[in-house]
Order: structure tokens, then C-alpha cells, then sequence
């Protein structure tokens, strides 16, 4: 069982959907999470609806939303990396995964969560997974921590085969709709749920499993 997960996403509320639940699941395990948050998403389109920030103060209510999902699934360590929304692809690759390989000495993670490269959809994700990668493939292999990848580009199954660790977030279901309520300027919880509740068997099975692809260094 992972002693120290690290968890590198972009963007407040990328943790929600696809890892709360396993982060709650092996935190009550035992497990120690470090989530490094590259930026606060101040380029967000979503303000809330209706409107709770404007583009000065929405990096400051994205970190406190952020804040809130990370109490929710009970992660202990929360790093904000100060880095800017939409332009992870183009920050100095050596300055980037030097950052990355600091963190991953300091914190010594047995497994790191983050995007699969080329196959999360947005730019930002795509290239966290890229340095995530570069980083852990640069180290020596005795040394290199698992890598957990999250990837739902359309198609991507038909490319990088399916998901090898799926994971049952039914008994923390309460910890990832929390982290997911929590980032209310981006989502709107209950035109999600629609015309069902947190409770019908519709919304618990739909959000029970989370999916994850190992990936293999050559």
C-alpha cells in the first residue's frame, strides 16, 4: 500500500472527478497526500452562476475552493505552486521538472497521480503529464515512484488500451461530492445531479469507480 501519494494536477478542481474518491480511500488507509496545485485557474471562463468573483478576485476564490475540496477528501498536504492558468506548455521545461523533481525528493512518494500526457483534453493537463513523465523517467529506475495516469480524451482506450486500476469510491462518495461542491464557481452540483439526488443509485453508481493507467517507462 502507497506510504506517500503525490498528486500533480494543474488546476483547482481537476482532483474532484477523477481522484477524490481513491485519495479519501487511501487516506483513511494511511497514506499521506501531498497535492501539488500548479496554478489557481484565474483563467477560468466559469465565475459562478450567479456570479460569486471577477477576474480579480477569482484566483483567491479558486484557492479557497480549493482549500474547501481538500478538507473534504482529507488531504494533508496542499502545495500551491504559483504558476499561471493556460500556460503550462510553455514554461522552461528545465525550470518545470527541476520544480517537480525537488518536490518528489522532499516528499519521497511511493505513487504520483497525475494526466496522462496527450490524452487529457486540455493543454494544461497534457503538459503536467508530459513534465510529471520527463521527471520520473530522468530518475534512476530503482529510484522511480509508480505512476498513476487519469486520461478521458474521446477514444483514448482504442489507443492506450484500458484502464489496469479501477478503483471503489462507494463508501467515500460523501468526501468526492464534497470535493466537487466545493469548486462551485466552476460546477453547478445540482444541474449535475439533475433530477436525482446524492442518495438514488443512478449518481452513486455513476460516480463509484474511479479509473487509473499505469505508466510503463521504457
Amino acid at each position: 500500500m502507497e506510504n506517500h501519494i503525490l498528486v500533480v494536477f494543474p488546476h483547482p478542481d481537476d482532483e474532484s472527478f477523477g481522484t477524490s474518491g481513491t485519495l479519501a480511500r487511501r487516506i483513511r488507509e494511511g497514506a499521506k497526500v501531498t497535492y501539488a496545485c500548479l496554478t489557481l485557474g484565474e483563467m477560468a471562463r466559469n465565475m459562478g452562476k450567479p456570479l460569486v468573483a471577477n477576474r480579480v478576485t477569482l484566483p483567491e476564490h479558486r484557492r479557497k475552493e480549493l482549500e474547501a475540496s481538500c478538507r473534504s477528501i482529507g488531504i494533508q498536504d496542499l502545495r500551491l505552486m504559483g504558476l499561471h492558468d493556460k500556460t503550462i506548455e510553455f514554461e522552461d521545461q528545465d525550470l518545470l521538472d527541476g520544480m517537480l523533481r525537488k518536490l518528489i525528493d522532499e516528499v519521497k512518494p511511493s505513487l504520483i497521480i497525475t494526466f496522462y500526457p496527450g490524452f487529457s483534453v486540455h493543454p494544461d493537463h497534457d503538459a503536467t503529464g508530459e513534465a510529471v513523465i520527463r521527471t520520473v523517467a530522468a530518475m534512476p529506475k530503482e529510484q522511480r515512484p509508480v505512476v498513476n495516469c487519469v486520461a478521458f480524451a474521446k477514444g483514448c482506450e482504442q489507443i492506450i488500451g484500458k484502464p489496469d486500476v479501477a478503483v471503489d469510491v462507494r463508501d467515500f462518495l460523501p468526501n468526492k461530492f464534497g470535493s466537487i461542491r466545493a469548486h462551485a464557481s466552476q460546477f453547478r452540483w445540482k444541474e449535475i445531479l439533475g433530477s436525482y439526488t446524492e442518495e438514488d443509485e443512478q449518481i452513486k453508481s455513476r460516480f463509484s469507480t474511479e479509473r487509473f493507467w499505469t505508466y510503463r517507462f521504457e
